[in-house]
């Protein structure tokens, strides 16, 4: 059996159409375990329309998606769990490739597959997923840090599978955490355990908004807990590629922060990523806007963004 853990907070629009996605699988032997995270809207109603003994929910007070995810991992019954956020949805054979990856790759304890994206207009874009390490449907994924410095990230939460024990033992999810919690988690199993991934495209990945937005809607954590957490990995796990996807994750800040406006903290980040990597015309492109008045960098992003429509 495979526990399906799904997060839900207010997705009252979403969560049928996810939750059909499950129900829909070539594979059938499995339970739902949804943490409602203290929903104002009408998720829960949505999910109560559904007649199936294998749903079980589970209602506590808004915490966050990651306390959500660690309390459905808490309560399910299998030592399988497979995540799946409230918005995206699974193709029919998700849960057959993911339990195919499992009895393929006894040695692994996490295990992945291919996804892609869809706007809201229905727009279909596939994932760029560089130097995988094997040539075939699918492999172990040995060189995690390698492909997810060059690639989309090679596991997204709702097209990952875990053992039990291996995402416990790492401690979950990490909470209070509002951005990246999942990039620090996958890290973690990089380095304590083996992946094995499959390159078909069974998970989408549904887009909350189709335009790209110049000015974000918030800026990042100020205590940056992943990056924290990122460098404690790093004491135990020196390499190249870890060290790049740390700077990557410092240029995300950075760019966030360019775009807020907020240069001194823009600048914090520039100097982590100078601790990681050579720079390189992208970090240069993004140091040289924090350096301009805000409303010329703010000019010259919307510029770029009329050009890429």
């Amino acid at each position: 059996m495979i526990s399906v853990v799904i997060p839900l907070y207010n997705k009252e629009k979403q969560i049928a159409h996810t939750l059909q996605s499950v129900f829909n699988q070539t594979f059938q032997d499995f339970e739902i375990i949804i943490v409602n995270d203290g929903s104002t809207d009408g998720s829960v109603a949505e999910v109560k329309k559904f007649a199936d003994s294998r749903i079980r929910l589970i209602h506590q007070k808004n915490a966050g998606v990651s306390a959500a995810r660690n309390r459905g991992i808490e309560k399910a019954k299998s030592d399988l769990i497979a995540f799946l956020d409230a918005d995206d949805e699974w193709k029919p054979e998700y849960l057959a490739t993911q339990y195919h990856l499992y009895q393929k790759y006894p040695e692994c304890s996490v295990y992945a597959c291919n996804y892609e994206f869809r706007d809201l207009e229905g727009k279909v874009t596939p994932t760029i997923i560089r130097k995988l390490p094997f040539e075939g449907e699918d492999g172990i994924l040995s060189n995690y840090f390698e492909v997810a410095s060059c690639s989309h990230p090679p596991l997204w939460t709702s097209a990952v599978m875990v053992k039990k024990q291996a995402i416990q033992a790492i401690g979950g999810f990490p909470e209070k955490v509002t951005l990246g919690e999942d990039l620090i988690t996958w890290a973690k199993l990089a380095v304590f355990y083996k992946i094995a991934f499959s390159k078909k495209i069974v998970a989408v990945y549904n887009f909350r908004t189709t335009k790209q937005l110049v000015i974000p809607r918030r800026a990042p954590d100020k205590i940056d807990k992943v990056g924290e957490a990122y460098e404690q990995l790093l004491k135990k796990y020196d390499n190249q590629y870890l060290r790049e996807s740390i700077a990557l994750w410092h240029k995300m800040r950075m760019v966030t922060f360019v775009r807020l406006g907020m240069k001194k903290e823009a600048n914090y980040e520039y100097s982590q990523i100078c601790k990681f990597i050579h720079l390189n015309k992208k970090i240069y492109f993004w140091y040289f806007l924090n350096k301009l008045p805000l409303p010329i960098s703010r000019f010259i992003l919307y510029q770029l963004a009329k050009i890429r429509k």
